[in-house]
């Protein structure tokens, strides 16, 4: 049955050919348009197709391609952004050291620079670590200062380094004075329940002034120069708060100094030979 049928399909194909051959130019030309006529919305559809998958082709690599330029572009702003805000760092940083160093000069005192090299990590308050020693003149009981006010004093000094106790330390106490004021009392700080590192600030403290002061936000705080050593004069922070007590008043201090950020210092060695002590 198959083979018979491709016989059959075998004999028009000849015939078709031969009918071709047999007749007339004229019906021929008629044939051959009835033809083209017949299979030309297939070949003008076929074409459409094929345009189209062109211009998808084509649309495709442009998308890629754009795709591309704008990660391209994506990263030059990430590293313009980068660098951008590195700039700031440097900016920023060589501010601080202008100021420093203008401190340094107009300062009455007799300062050594130094930088902050280490800190505890869970309890940043307490100390930090500096890199200057007793090969740089540095002793205990040294003020440590930076231009915005005080940071602490030396507790232990090696060759080439020394820890500082910062003010923000239950055991630094400082004899503190209050500008405007007669007032005078001690700045320390409060412990109040466990310390963990996520403190923002400890809570420092002004205490055994007048009951009476009324010390107002925003007064500035400064040491008194009572004891042997923080000089008179250097601004330890501002008046947060005051409350009066049953015995005397107690004024809350927020530091002059950013101690979180702190990265260099200046320790204290003596007076200036042009300044009177």
């Amino acid at each position: 049955m198959k083979r018979r049928a491709n016989i059959i399909a075998v004999s028009c194909f000849l015939a078709a050919v031969l009918l071709v051959f047999l007749i007339n130019p004229r019906s021929r030309q008629r044939l051959q348009s009835g033809f083209l006529s017949l299979i030309s919305p297939f070949l003008r559809k076929g074409s459409e197709l094929d345009t189209g998958l062109k211009n998808y082709k084509s649309g495709a690599r442009k998308l890629g391609d754009l795709e591309s330029e704008n990660a391209k572009f994506k990263t030059e702003v990430e590293q313009l952004r980068a660098e951008n805000q590195a700039l700031r760092g440097v900016e920023s940083e060589n501010h601080q050291l202008k100021k420093s160093l203008g401190y340094q000069a107009q300062s009455a005192f007799t300062l050594i620079p130094a930088r902050v090299i280490g800190r505890p990590i869970t309890n940043w308050w307490n100390t930090i670590e500096v890199d200057k020693g007793t090969a740089d003149g540095l002793s205990p009981d040294m003020p440590v200062l930076t231009a915005d006010g005080l940071v602490g004093k030396v507790i232990q000094a090696a060759e080439h380094a020394a820890t500082v106790l910062l003010i923000t330390d239950e055991n630094c106490k400082v004899a503190a004075t209050v500008e405007g004021t007669k007032e005078q009392g001690i700045v320390r700080v409060e412990v109040r329940g466990e310390r963990t590192a996520t403190n923002l600030q400890p809570r420092m403290t002004l205490n055994f002034v007048s009951k009476y002061a009324s010390l107002q936000p925003g007064q500035k705080v400064f040491t008194s120069g009572a004891g042997s050593v923080y000089p008179a004069g250097v601004l330890i922070g501002k008046v947060v708060e005051f409350k009066s007590r049953e015995l005397d008043g107690q004024a809350v201090v927020e530091p002059a100094v950013d101690l979180v950020a702190l990265t260099d210092v200046f320790i204290k060695t003596g007076m200036k030979a042009n300044v009177n002590r």
